[in-house]
């Protein structure tokens, strides 16, 4: 896609367009689903975009998604990349934008990590004060020479990959990383090689952002001549942002904020590796994780591990009969005898099952002492915690469920904590734990992955009330929960039981397993996933403003709907995947109209 355009036809495609934008580009989190094909993201809407720029019309608000979520990209990162290729005479799918400054160079080295090939970054400004050439080597294994070089000086021939970071490209210059200070960057790939546009992509889904809505907004307004004196202040207390967390998790240590849950959760693995180096030198590392849990949480622990030989995946049955303490149990006493370092990573209550384990049972197996093969004491497992869908249950603190195991806590912020409006996540420590918090810190700051501005003002202003959200949000999600059943008693419904409710478990989200019929397993499976599409649809269209797809949850109003096996389990092994409803509820709920479309649905299919 690579439409001539000149300077100023670019600026002047962009000025109109951002004065015409829809307000839901700056705005929402999650896009319309009804819209959106996963496999042509960004460049279906950038064509349709393009087609609407030849005929001169306004048709912005009918433009197919870009993106189902804005971590991914947005309709306006997409613009920035699309009008930063057309300046540079490349496709678009060769710019990509990043929340963080130096994502970009380390989705690079990764690939090259795989490709056997060197690096070399040319610079003729100062990097980012908190880039760390020895922790890129000692820790995550990339090989990166810096050489600094004079602004317009060409480039040396390379046999590896040559990185300048500027606004201009050199001779022999592969791959232009410009940073924008406060903003984050974008990357633009010169050499039209699909692999590495795959790849950088890759990381910016599973370990960093696109550049906010927000700050492609004012890169944009910069590109089309905007003074920055017209960009709107934020004023952002993030201590207070971190006081509300503490109060609500009992932690009594430092806070990470992160620009999304997976930017946390990137953080924490690469800090527990760089603490196992310090503090467990020559030992293995272990990461126990549920096969069929949240895909981004699956997916970016194995990518972990394929880059580190001393770094392993283990699989944690959580779900289909299998008991998550029972399993972990064995589990651990096999990396204790190996001598290794378990870090085990679950969520509870389970996606999508909405399944809790016993947990004083959990907290004796994560506190048991246990020997290696040669008799010696065995390093104690790290329990991190993906508490997003119950981030107001005490886990910590005095009466906490976990409170004497080694426990890390991190929370998607985008659910709950900022109903739906961010992405930022946040990550808690317990007392016994405080020791990784540093070295999370350190690696969510190496990475460029903390908290913007905009997002750490939005938790500081929605957390307050997340508590009260949750509990609304649950007598909603209880009530359709009844009705459903008594409506389909044969339904199989997936959520917590009134004695975990009394136990402070109180989750807005449940999973339906529709009955169905046919002559051979094939066909009943047919069939199920078939009604589920049924249902969503029926719903979507009979309430537009109040259902809606969506694979996130946690949002002030409405009710949302998702298949995980066909979005959030998208990298998860097919024998692992739930063909079955997940609904979330808000506190903000229709109860009455959803009752009457399930009912209408009752009576069509059943």
């Amino acid at each position: 896609m690579k439409t001539t355009l000149s300077n100023k036809e670019i600026i002047q495609v962009l000025s109109q367009t951002l004065a015409e934008m829809p307000e839901d580009w700056l705005r929402l989190t999650t896009h319309r689903l009804d819209i959106y094909n996963e496999s042509l993201a960004k460049s279906e809407f950038l064509e349709k975009f393009e087609l609407l720029v030849e005929k001169k019309k306004n048709k912005l608000q009918a433009l197919p998604t870009a993106y189902d979520y804005i971590r991914l990209g947005h309709p306006l990162s997409s613009l920035l990349e699309w009008a930063l290729a057309k300046e540079n005479n490349l496709e678009s799918v060769n710019a990509i934008s990043f929340s963080s400054q130096t994502m970009p160079l380390l989705a690079i080295l990764r690939a090259n990590k795989f490709l056997n090939k060197k690096t070399r970054l040319y610079i003729s400004d100062q990097l980012p004060p908190l880039f760390d050439n020895i922790l890129l080597k000692d820790v995550y294994q990339y090989d990166l020479e810096v050489i600094e070089v004079r602004k317009g000086e060409p480039l040396q021939e390379f046999e590896g990959t040559n990185i300048l970071v500027g606004d201009t490209p050199q001779d022999n210059c592969d791959f232009l990383l410009s940073l924008y200070p406060k903003l984050g960057s974008v990357v633009l790939v010169l050499n039209d090689d699909e692999t590495y546009v795959k790849e950088i992509q890759h990381v910016r889904r599973r370990e960093s952002i696109a550049m906010t809505p927000h700050n492609s907004l004012i890169a944009l307004r910069r590109l089309i001549g905007l003074s920055k004196v017209e960009e709107e202040k934020k004023e952002t207390n993030p201590e207070k942002l971190k006081k509300t967390i503490q109060e609500i998790t009992h932690s009594p240590k430092d806070v990470a904020l992160g620009s999304c849950g997976l930017s946390v959760q990137y953080a924490i693995m690469m800090g527990l590796v760089h603490f196992a180096k310090d503090h467990h030198p020559q030992k293995n590392i272990k990461f126990i994780v549920p096969p069929n849990c949240y895909g981004g949480t699956n997916d970016q622990a194995r990518r972990v591990a394929a880059c580190l030989p001393h770094v392993e995946i283990l699989d944690l049955p959580v779900d289909s009969g299998k008991d998550m303490v029972t399993e972990l149990e064995r589990i651990l006493n096999d990396t204790a005898s190996e001598d290794a370092v378990s870090y085990v990573i679950a969520e509870i209550p389970t996606n999508p099952r909405v399944e809790i384990p016993e947990l004083e049972k959990l907290r004796e197996t994560l506190k048991r002492e246990r020997k290696t093969s040669e008799g010696r004491t065995a390093v104690k497992p790290v329990f991190i915690l993906d508490q997003t869908f119950c981030p107001n249950v005490h886990f910590f603190g005095e009466g906490g469920y976990l409170h004497d195991a080694t426990v890390i806590s991190y929370v998607s912020g985008s659910k709950f904590p900022s109903g739906g409006l961010c992405t930022a996540g946040y990550a808690v420590a317990n007392e016994l734990a405080g020791p990784y918090m540093s070295y999370i810190q350190k690696h969510l700051k190496l990475c460029d992955n903390t908290a913007t501005d905009l997002q750490v003002e939005i938790l500081t202003k929605e957390m307050p009330s997340m508590n009260e959200r949750i509990a609304k949000a649950y007598q909603n999600t209880r009530a359709f929960v009844n009705f459903i059943q008594k409506q389909l008693p044969e339904a199989k419904i997936n959520f917590v039981s009134e004695e975990l409710a009394q136990a402070s478990f109180t989750p807005s989200v449940f999973s339906l397993d529709l009955p169905t019929k046919g002559d051979s397993p094939e066909k009943r499976e047919e069939y199920k996933r078939n009604l589920n599409h049924q249902l969503i649809s029926m719903m979507i269209q009979a309430l537009p403003d109040q259902s809606k797809h969506c694979v996130s949850y946690g949002q002030l109003k409405g009710c949302y709907w998702t298949i995980p096996a066909t979005s959030t389990q998208g990298t998860t092994k097919e024998s692992d995947k739930d063909y079955i409803v997940r609904v979330s509820v808000a506190a903000d709920f229709d109860l009455e109209g959803h009752q009457l479309v399930f009912k209408e649905f009752v009576n069509s299919y059943y």
